[in-house]
Order: C-alpha cells, then sequence, then structure tokens
C-alpha cells in the first residue's frame, strides 16, 4: 500500500540579525502524489506567511515556479558535485546554469554548497569545501551577480563543548577549516549556517527546556546570562566558539531546527512538535494536499493556536543523514530534515533562514 509522503517539512532560515524575522520551510519532493511546484508556490504565497524556502537541490522546475513571489529560495548544491566547483570555468558555468535563467525574477537569497560536509564528507571533500565556496562567490561577481551569498550548513557535531553557551569551543580537528571559512563568511558578508536540533539533546529533566516550555532555566555563571530554552543556548554556543577563534562578528543562521511529531520514541509527539514549531521521518507540516498535520501558526487567518491537525501520515525525508548534537539524544534517522522556527522565551510561530544572528 502507498504511502503518503509530507510536502513541506518544518521551517528553514530564521535571520535573527537585528529585527528581520523570515518564516520558511524546506521543500521535500520525495514523495507520493506531490502537487506541481506551481500549486506549491502558490499556496505558499496566497495562504501562508511564509516569506523563505529551502530547497535540497537546483531543481529548475521548482526556482521558476517562485518567480515573481517575492519568497526568498535558498537553493542547494550535492555535496558530491562540490570538487569540481573548485574551478572557475565550471563555477562560472553552474551560475550561468542554476541561477542566471531565473533571477533575480526568482529571489535566490543563498546558495548552500553542500550539507553537513565537515560531518560526513571524507577528508577529500572537506579540503575542497571552502575553496569551492570562494570559486562560486568570484563565478557570480563575475556574472553581476552580487547580492546572493554563498555559505554551507553545518551539523553540531562540529561542536566540543556547548554548555555553558559562552564556553562553545569547536572541535579542534574542525577548526582550520572553520577559519577559513568564516574569514570567508566575514568578507563576502555571508552568514555562517548551522542546524541546532533540541531534540537530538533531549532528556527527561531537560524536556521542558528543549520545548520552549515553562522550566527553571539555565545559569551560565560566566556571563550572568540565564537561558529559557535550549535553542538560544545551543546558538549562543555557536556564537562563542565562533568568536573564541576571532570571528564574533560573523553572523549566524539557524538553517534547520524542528521537532519531530512521531518517532519509535516517547519524546516525539504532535504536542511536542506543536510546542516546539512545528524523528527524521516526520518534520513536515503539510500532506501533499496542502491540509496542515497540525496548526503550527503559518496559515493565514488560521484561528487559534497552535493545535493538532488531521492524522499524520510519514514523509520521506530528503538529503543525507544527520547526526547527534553535541549532547547526547535519540539517533537520527535518513535526513533532509526541516527548518524550524526563530524562538522567543515562550513558545513560539516556527520561522526560516534562522540567523543567530550578531551578538553584542
Amino acid at each position: 500500500m502507498a504511502t503518503t509522503k509530507f510536502l513541506l517539512s518544518l521551517l528553514l532560515l530564521v535571520q535573527l540579525a537585528a529585527t528581520a524575522y523570515s518564516i520558511g520551510v524546506n521543500y521535500g519532493t520525495l514523495g507520493d502524489n506531490l502537487p506541481p511546484p506551481a500549486k506549491v508556490a502558490d499556496f505558499i504565497k496566497t495562504q501562508t506567511n511564509i516569506d523563505a524556502v529551502k530547497i535540497f537541490d537546483t531543481n529548475p522546475d521548482i526556482i521558476k515556479a517562485f518567480a515573481n513571489t517575492n519568497i526568498s529560495l535558498t537553493i542547494t548544491i550535492p555535496n558530491g558535485d562540490i570538487p569540481k566547483l573548485i574551478k572557475l570555468r565550471t563555477a562560472r558555468r553552474w551560475v550561468v546554469d542554476h541561477v542566471k535563467p531565473f533571477y533575480p525574477a526568482s529571489k535566490i537569497k543563498y546558495i548552500a554548497m553542500g550539507n553537513e560536509v565537515l560531518h560526513w564528507g571524507d577528508d577529500a571533500l572537506k579540503s575542497n569545501l571552502v575553496p569551492a565556496m570562494k570559486t562560486l562567490h568570484n563565478a557570480l561577481v563575475r556574472e553581476g551577480i552580487k547580492d546572493v551569498k554563498v555559505s554551507t550548513p553545518h551539523s553540531l557535531g562540529i561542536m566540543l563543548s556547548s554548555d555553558p553557551p559562552s564556553m562553545g569551543r569547536f572541535r579542534p580537528e574542525v577548526i582550520p577549516i572553520l577559519t577559513q571559512m568564516l574569514r570567508f563568511c566575514r568578507q563576502t558578508k555571508s552568514p555562517f549556517m548551522v542546524n541546532p536540533y533540541p531534540y537530538f539533546g533531549w532528556s527527561p529533566e531537560k524536556e521542558s527546556y528543549a520545548l520552549f516550555r515553562p522550566n527553571n532555566g539555565a545559569h551560565d555563571k560566566f556571563t550572568g546570562k540565564f537561558y529559557t530554552n535550549m535553542f538560544d543556548g545551543l546558538m549562543d554556543a555557536v556564537y562563542s566558539a565562533a568568536k573564541a577563534i576571532g570571528f564574533g562578528d560573523v553572523n549566524l543562521i539557524a538553517a534547520e531546527t524542528g521537532w519531530p511529531s512521531a518517532c519509535e520514541f516517547p519524546v516525539c509527539s504532535v504536542q511536542n512538535a506543536v510546542d516546539y514549531n512545528a524523528a527524521e521521518k516526520n518534520f513536515g507540516l503539510f500532506k501533499p494536499d496542502m491540509t496542515p498535520v497540525y496548526n503550527a501558526g503559518v496559515v493565514r487567518n488560521q484561528q487559534g493556536g497552535a493545535t493538532p491537525g488531521p492524522t499524520m501520515q510519514i514523509p520521506t525525508r530528503p538529503s543525507t543523514p544527520a547526526g547527534p548534537t553535541t549532547p547526547a539524544a535519540p539517533k537520527r534517522g535518513k535526513k533532509g530534515k526541516p527548518a524550524g522556527p526563530a524562538k522567543s522565551t515562550t513558545p513560539a510561530t516556527p520561522a526560516t533562514p534562522a540567523a543567530g544572528g550578531k551578538k553584542p
């Protein structure tokens, strides 16, 4: 019997720089009976308050579908394509083929050079990552495109420590690459992308802290800051790690986050997903017929707060599998996960590129 798959997985990037906020989704394409991209784009534009979309490839039909919608796009270069993009001629051809036919009608804002390469890539791929980012940036500029930024999302596997947040540090083995990358981000004003998932740092005693529910919070004795949720703590830990190697001025973006509505563990439930956002298989917000899995606060004129919606089906996730964050937690399944909302100190509505933003 065929299983219906979810179409839009939870919120992607939320830019926390200054006062700019975006609500976005990861647009997954692995599934049954999915509506055409034009219908999806129209639904997002006319029926939701989502204003940013991330896709895990460079599907031309999807990119074209968002033309003249004013919805910003993040497109993704597959990990396997990274090595060939260290050559300028190849990178320029890539821009000509995958960006120029659609830009600026389609509002491409970010190009993700792979996904969690430092977690999943071999040594050769890792060594090519920053050179490919630099070359693609140069190719964009030479083709007359100066406002599309190049970055790459990281799992929190890059972190050696994240608690307390002020003592957040990168793993020694990734510091040489991250130093080059953060310097590139500073020079090009590109964001540093991370995928913070409090779900993977869950423990019974930290459940409310991870889910933005009322809790006793956490005090950072070195800064005096008081944290009421794990998301903020994780983002500040990444900021501290970047600052420790001299890059506290680079903007951070939470490129993905979320909470699954179902999995083999008790921690996964519709209510928990509602409280957090929105196991890798159940981050979806909408079904292929565009009905919501639950009220996540992204559909216009939807009455009431975030509440469970129609019975869910199990979706398929795109992209590569992701590993656990620094805190131990349930194992992760396949990746291509959804992104989620930027959070305040109380349960909030989900949001897109989620940025950690500059810190004072």
